[in-house]
């Protein structure tokens, strides 16, 4: 039997990976000292991010997230990664937004400490992503769609 994926998750999905592949843009960008380039990329990285986030948001709050669907043996494994994901993904956006205004305010000294950092975050958060993506919606069927709770602690 064949299954389409969800519309929702592979469009928030691909925003992070559009995005990450941005960052590396970016960071390309400014390696050649093309500045002004640099900083349209990032800005553009960030709207990603951001309409990721959206996306994420607009469906936790009123469709509510997919628990997973593959065999009980795997269950913990995916628990564990995608705790990491959560983390991960937290940590990137705090240093995202704080590495994006030390940029827009010309504080390039941290600037220029924490985009490395961030960015290799951010890459690591992406393809942690696609990885939960793809174990929840790919590789197995999605389990039941509920509060974001009961997905990852399975009550």
């Amino acid at each position: 039997m064949e299954h389409s994926l969800p519309i929702l998750p592979t469009i928030s999905t691909s925003c992070i990976v559009i995005s990450a592949a941005l960052v590396a843009y970016g960071w390309s960008l400014i390696r050649k000292r093309k500045i002004e380039a640099h900083k349209k990329v990032m800005l553009w990285a960030a709207a990603f991010a951001l309409a990721f986030f959206l996306v994420y948001l607009s469906r936790t709050v009123f469709i509510g997230n997919t628990s997973f669907g593959g065999p009980d043996d795997v269950k913990i494994y995916y628990t564990i990664f995608l705790v990491f994901h959560i983390f991960l993904a937290t940590v990137g956006a705090i240093f995202g937004i704080v590495t994006l205004l030390t940029g827009l305010k010309n504080n390039l000294v941290k600037h220029k400490k924490l985009g490395p950092i961030t960015s290799v975050i951010w890459f690591f958060t992406a393809v942690t992503g696609v990885a939960v993506y793809s174990l929840l919606y790919v590789f197995y069927h999605g389990g039941e769609t509920t509060s974001m709770i009961k997905a990852i602690l399975g009550f």
